[in-house]
């Protein structure tokens, strides 16, 4: 068994998983250590269940099979397998993305909704760019205008998604050249399922270019879709500050922690929670109020937009529980282990699940509806408060918790840069052509006990800062980042370069932007378009010296990001390998071939530092062809040659 440090590299995971262990409670790092040795065939991609013939796997060493019983290879197999795990993720972020559509559609019909048009500006801006007519209307008729054309993207069966739009048109072109603009979120998942059946599409480059497809109708669809449509229900995000780790729950007060990812249901929360009659009925079970905490994307939504504190990340949602002080864990959809509902019956949390696509054991269902949005939540404060003079067992609350600055998007980057009445993206286009800047990385994804908690986060988001390279951060990978303060404008002093620390000074941002949730790593897209469109740095988004990376992945959903990030033109790395590596054709095209076709490819990297040099020199590489100079001031990382840098990669 591996010691606590041996797992995690934060402190207060640390704590409280020798805590967990002296109370004989198992944890997802015992389960994965359970599991070994995994197996390799599925570990290689070339497994295969899609009919009854089989399974049938190949030997990889070729002594074995190397066929399955209907003649498919390896490089098929692994094809096959791989674009169903994007058409799984592409369906959870863009199924997010349908129900903020469903409800700013409600907003717009009833005027007795839970839910209000909190931005106008916002849904202005959107309704000129999808060429809504707004003369003479009110602002819900606006709103259900622009809410049924992104409920039109789902089920679209030709054309373009509409905001497909929003990148730059050398990056269109390669789309349209390899068939891949996607034409509507569902269609293209369902084309997945069709080709990858038994006797369908058998050449791997032609399933992988589908794959890209569908991972594009997420990234500039769904997902894309989720976040506009979120700004304008919920409001755009501002900066704030707030804390972060498992230090912020409170022993005097009713803790509710909200994990999952669909901020309709933590909204309703939050304002439930700030209810005067329920305040004084925590007071009146002996609470000193109520405490809110996120884990997960849904951590990151209310952080964005009320400065609620981060309890924590993907793999602290069991040790949440094992504090003893949560009162109510609340559930919705994607990355929650079914393995809480037993685990708080040793406690005296309340496992809360709310939605009707995911009920879990042991758990308490109270099923949230946006038509009776405020009163549920209510409920189901109401529920925690009532649990507060239930607590037994040992209590365990570490200390540690960091102060952290959030809340970046693409419009505020620009007002952040250029002020207020003259927004712009050309301060960061100059930071980096003078080379103050060396370029921008976005480092985001899960968490996974095979590896080190947060450690790939960290490292490799430090050793990138130490060069001069800004880092943008979503997800689990950015509550990593707010839990060892590196969301701290303080934080450029302790570990940027001279450049960075520079920029820092002058504008009091921390050198790591937390851009939001995972569905919001659509943020990252329409900044980088915005780069381009600004000019001096390419015609493209594959021209731009930035690169993109998820150390710790281990969800279908990082599948489908990766693919539309390196569509999209951006090289990316990977800690953990995708399951190909049993298919040579296969990964030769995904970590390079695929690169002629979109200007992005994959890496695979688990050496968090060694990974955060590759993108420096992929960085490097697109500099010199921009013939641009190296960095302004000396880093620890030395810049190479072009031929270098792109031999390195």
């Amino acid at each position: 068994m591996k010691t606590p440090q041996q797992r995690s590299a934060d402190p207060a995971t640390i704590a409280l998983l020798s805590h967990a262990a002296s109370q004989g409670l198992q944890v997802a790092w015992d389960r994965q250590e359970a599991m070994e040795p995994q197996c390799g065939f599925g570990q290689l991609g070339i497994c295969c269940r899609i009919c009854r013939m089989g399974p049938c796997r190949i030997d990889p060493f070729g002594e074995g099979a190397s066929e399955g019983v209907c003649g498919a290879t390896a490089d098929i197999i692994a094809a096959r397998n791989l674009a169903r795990m994007i058409a799984s993720g592409a369906s959870a972020h863009s199924d997010h993305g349908r129900d903020i559509a469903h409800t700013l559609l409600m907003a717009a019909e009833s005027q007795d909704c839970d839910y209000q048009i909190k931005d106008p500006l916002k849904l202005r801006a959107l309704a000129q760019e999808l060429a809504v007519p707004t003369e003479g209307k009110t602002l819900r008729q606006i709103a259900h205008d622009v809410a049924e054309i992104a409920f039109g993207q789902f089920g679209q069966q030709h054309g373009e998604v509409v905001f497909a739009a929003r990148a730059p048109q050398d990056q269109r072109k390669r789309w349209r050249e390899a068939g891949v603009v996607p034409r509507g979120v569902d269609r293209e998942v369902v084309e997945i399922m069709h080709r990858t059946n038994m006797g369908v599409d058998n050449d791997p480059v032609n399933i992988m270019l589908q794959g890209v497809r569908a991972a594009l109708a997420d990234g500039w669809g769904g997902s894309m879709i989720a976040t506009e449509l979120s700004d304008v229900l919920f409001r755009t995000p501002a900066w704030v500050r707030s804390r972060a780790n498992l230090g912020i729950l409170d022993p005097k007060a009713v803790n509710i922690i909200v994990h999952g990812h669909e901020p309709t249901l933590s909204e309703m929360i939050v304002a439930a929670a700030q209810d005067p009659q329920l305040l004084d009925l925590a007071k009146s079970k002996g609470a000193t109020g109520i405490n809110l905490g996120g884990i997960c994307c849904t951590a990151n939504e209310i952080l964005m937009r009320h400065g609620i504190p981060l309890a924590g990340n993907f793999l602290q949602q069991e040790l949440a529980v094992a504090t003893g002080v949560v009162e109510a864990m609340v559930v919705d959809v994607q990355c929650v282990f079914p393995a809480l509902g037993k685990l708080t019956q040793k406690y005296h949390t309340k496992f809360i699940s709310t939605s009707p696509k995911a009920k879990f054991p042991y758990a308490q269902h109270i099923e949230f509806q946006e038509s009776k949005a405020l009163a549920i939540a209510k409920e189901i404060v109401r529920t925690a408060i009532e649990n507060f003079p239930n607590r037994k067992g040992p209590i365990c609350i570490p200390e540690q918790s960091s102060p952290l600055v959030a809340g970046f998007t693409a419009e505020n980057i620009a007002t952040m840069l250029g002020g207020r009445y003259r927004p712009s993206y050309r301060p960061l286009n100059d930071a980096i052509i003078s080379g103050r800047l060396r370029g921008v990385a976005g480092v985001v994804g899960c968490n996974n006990p095979r590896l080190v908690h947060d450690y790939g986060h960290l490292a490799m988001a430090k050793e990138l800062l130490a060069n001069d390279v800004l880092v943008a951060v979503t997800g689990c990978s950015a509550i990593a980042d707010a839990k060892a303060g590196l969301l701290r404008p303080e934080a450029a002093e302790e570990y940027a370069g001279a450049g960075i620390r520079e920029i820092c000074r002058a504008v009091g941002i921390p050198p790591v932007l937390h851009l939001g949730s995972c569905v919001d790593n659509s943020r990252i897209l329409v900044v980088l378009s915005r780069v381009v469109a600004e000019g001096g740095l390419g015609q493209s988004i594959a021209d731009l010296p930035v690169a993109g990376a998820a150390p710790e992945w281990m969800s279908e959903k990082a599948v489908a990001i990766g693919f539309y990030v390196i569509a999209s033109g951006v090289y990316t790395v990977l800690g953990e390998s995708l399951p190909i590596l049993g298919a040579p054709e296969l990964t030769n095209f995904l970590c390079g071939g695929i690169e002629k076709l979109f200007g992005g490819k994959f890496a695979f990297e688990p050496d968090p530092v060694k990974a955060a040099r590759m993108m420096i020199d992929h960085i490097d590489a697109k500099r010199a062809a921009l013939h641009l100079s190296g960095p302004m001031y000396p880093v620890p990382y030395a810049p190479r040659t072009a031929a270098e840098a792109k031999a390195a990669v």
